[in-house]
C-alpha cells in the first residue's frame, strides 16, 4: 500500500478535523477498511519522544474514509511551528502507514 503524503495546518486554541479517502493502488477504487482502526500521532520531529494523539477513526469502511481530530482544549498548548504525523492502519493483525505529512501549528490571538 502506497503512504498517502498530505501536509494540514492546525489553528492554536480551536478544534481541528480532517478526513483521507484512502484508494488501493492495484485498482484505484476504495480501500476497504471494514475489519481496521487507525491511529494518528502528532510529534515535533520523527526522534521526538513526546507526541498528540488524535481522536482517530475509520468513518466510512467502504469507501476508505478516515477522520482525525483534536480539540481546543489540545491545540492551545501548542506551540506554534512544524510539526510531523502519522495515521498507522491495523487491519488483521499488520499494521501499514497509511498518511503522513507535515502539521503547521498557527499561533493564535484569540482563546
Amino acid at each position: 500500500m502506497a503512504v498517502y503524503v498530505s501536509n494540514i495546518v492546525i489553528e492554536q486554541g480551536f478544534d481541528f478535523d480532517t478526513s483521507f479517502q484512502l484508494e488501493d493502488t492495484r485498482t484505484n477504487s476504495p480501500l476497504i477498511l471494514s475489519n481496521a482502526s487507525a491511529e494518528c500521532k502528532l510529534r515535533k520531529h520523527y526522534g521526538s519522544t513526546s507526541s498528540v494523539s488524535f481522536a482517530s477513526s475509520i468513518t466510512s469502511p467502504d469507501l476508505g474514509i478516515i477522520s482525525i481530530s483534536l480539540n481546543a482544549s489540545q491545540t492551545v498548548d501548542m506551540k506554534p511551528g512544524r510539526y510531523v504525523f502519522d495515521v498507522k492502519l491495523t487491519n488483521f493483525g499488520k499494521e501499514f502507514k497509511a498518511v503522513e505529512g507535515t502539521a503547521l501549528i498557527r499561533g493564535g490571538v484569540t482563546r
